[in-house]
C-alpha cells in the first residue's frame, strides 16, 4: 500500500458523515452500513453472502494483520460479498504465515471499496442508537465534495427491507461436495447464501451435500434421494421468501429431517406460522450468548442476521405453540436482548437456529447442532 494516503468519507443517509483514507479500490460503493463486534476473522466475513449490499463497520480497531490467504473464503468462488469495509486502522504490515496476499490488495482486485481511518467508535455508538442506514463510501476527488450532495446519491433501495436477495448469491446449478471416508447419508442444501464451513461439517461426518440453488422445487430433490434437507444463512429479507416458505412446507409434511441456520431459521419460522421483522441493528459478530431452553446451556455463537422471529403473543423463551405440523418450541433466545433464536417441531423432525454452528469464524460451541442432524437422518432412515 502507497503511503500517499487519498481521502475518503463514509455518508450516512441522516446526513452524518465519517471522514477517512481510502484503501482497497478506488470509487465509490452504496449499501447499507452495519457494524460487527468479532475481533478476528475479516476474510470469513468479507466473504460471508449474508453480507451482499452491506457496508460493513469493524468494531475491532486493527485489521488487515493476518493479509489474506486462498482457503479461508467462505463464499464457493472466493467472492467478497460485502459492498464496503469501514475500519479504524490497516495494517499496513502482514503478518502471518498462511498470508498470501495483503487484504488492501485483494480488496483492489475484487473491486470493492475501503475507507480506513474512521472514529468507528463514533460511528458504531451512532448505528447501535439510530439503527442500521442507507450509506456511501466515496474516494478520491469525489469525497471532498459537500456532503449534501453525496448524501442525495443514497437510495431508500439500499435498505435491507423488502429486499429478495437470495437470487444474487445463490449458485447457478446444482453442485455436490463429497463426504469424507465412508459415505453415510446425503444432504441437500438450499443455497440461500451458504457458508462453505457448513457443507464442510457435513462432509466431516460422512455427509454427502448436493447444494441446490434456492427455490428448486421439492419435486426435482427425489433425484437425489436425500436423508435431510437443510436451509442456509443467507442476506435479505426473510418475508419476501414465499416460495422457500412453501417448499419447506412440503419438505415437513413429506417428514424428511429439516434443518436450518440463520436465514434458514426465519423460514422455517415462517412455514410454522410465525412473523418476521427487521430489527434496529440486528446481532453481527462471533460473541453472541445464546440459551438453549431445551437442555439449559448457553452457548457464546457466531451471528450475522438483521431480521428475526416474532415470537407468538404469550409465548416466552421455550414456550410452546401450536401450528399445522403439531406442537413446536421457541428453542433458543438471545440472553442480550430476548430475540428468538431456535424453533423446532416438538417432534424432533425440523429444527433451526438463528446463528452459525459451522464457527467459520468463531467458537465451536454449538458444533453438536450437526450431530442432532446427523442422529435425526439415522433414525429417519431407519423408519
Amino acid at each position: 500500500m502507497s503511503n500517499n494516503r487519498i481521502p475518503a468519507v463514509l455518508v450516512l443517509a441522516d446526513g452524518t458523515s465519517y471522514p477517512g483514507f481510502a484503501f482497497g479500490a478506488p470509487g465509490r460503493t452504496l449499501g447499507e452500513a452495519v457494524f460487527t463486534t468479532a475481533m478476528t476473522g475479516y476474510q470469513e466475513t468479507l466473504t460471508d453472502p449474508s453480507y451482499n449490499r452491506q457496508i460493513v463497520v469493524a468494531t475491532a480497531p486493527h485489521i488487515g494483520n493476518t493479509g489474506w490467504n486462498d482457503d479461508d473464503s467462505e463464499s464457493h468462488d472466493n467472492r467478497i460479498w460485502a459492498a464496503g469495509y469501514v475500519i479504524r486502522d490497516l495494517s499496513r504490515r502482514v503478518s502471518s504465515w498462511r498470508a498470501e496476499r495483503s487484504l488492501d490488495d485483494e480488496m483492489r482486485a475484487q473491486g470493492i471499496v475501503g475507507i480506513y481511518g474512521v472514529d468507528t467508535r463514533s460511528l458504531v455508538r451512532h448505528l447501535r442508537n439510530n439503527g442500521s442506514i442507507a450509506a456511501g463510501i466515496f474516494t478520491g476527488e469525489e469525497a471532498l465534495e459537500d456532503v449534501n450532495t453525496l448524501r442525495a446519491q443514497l437510495h431508500e433501495p439500499n435498505s435491507m427491507a423488502g429486499a429478495d436477495l437470495s437470487g444474487e448469491v445463490t449458485t447457478g446449478e446444482p453442485y455436490t461436495i463429497a463426504a469424507r471416508g465412508e459415505k453415510r447419508f446425503t444432504v441437500v442444501a438450499y443455497d440461500m447464501g451458504i457458508k462453505m464451513a457448513t457443507p464442510e461439517q457435513f462432509a466431516s461426518r460422512g455427509i454427502e451435500t448436493i447444494v441446490v440453488p434456492a427455490n428448486t422445487p421439492y419435486e426435482k430433490l427425489s433425484q437425489y434421494n436425500p436423508d435431510g434437507i437443510f436451509i442456509s444463512n443467507g442476506p435479505g429479507d426473510p418475508a419476501t421468501a414465499d416460495e422457500m416458505v412453501h417448499i419447506t412446507r412440503q419438505v415437513i409434511e413429506a417428514g424428511v429431517p429439516l434443518f436450518g441456520i440463520c436465514f434458514g431459521n426465519q423460514i422455517l419460522g415462517r412455514a410454522l406460522g410465525l412473523e418476521t421483522y427487521k430489527m434496529k441493528f440486528g446481532h453481527r459478530g462471533v460473541n453472541v450468548p445464546v440459551k438453549n431452553h431445551v437442555t439449559g446451556r448457553i452457548d457464546i455463537t457466531s451471528q450475522n442476521h438483521g431480521f428475526a422471529l416474532q415470537a407468538p403473543e404469550g409465548v416466552g423463551p421455550g414456550g410452546t405453540f401450536d401450528t399445522e405440523f403439531g406442537p413446536a418450541v421457541l428453542t433458543h433466545t438471545c440472553l442480550n436482548d430476548g430475540v428468538v433464536e431456535g424453533v423446532a417441531l416438538e417432534s424432533g423432525m425440523a429444527y433451526s437456529v438463528q446463528y452459525h454452528p459451522e464457527s467459520a469464524a468463531g467458537p465451536h460451541d454449538a458444533n453438536p447442532l450437526f450431530d442432532q442432524f446427523t442422529d435425526i437422518m439415522q433414525q429417519y432412515r431407519a423408519q
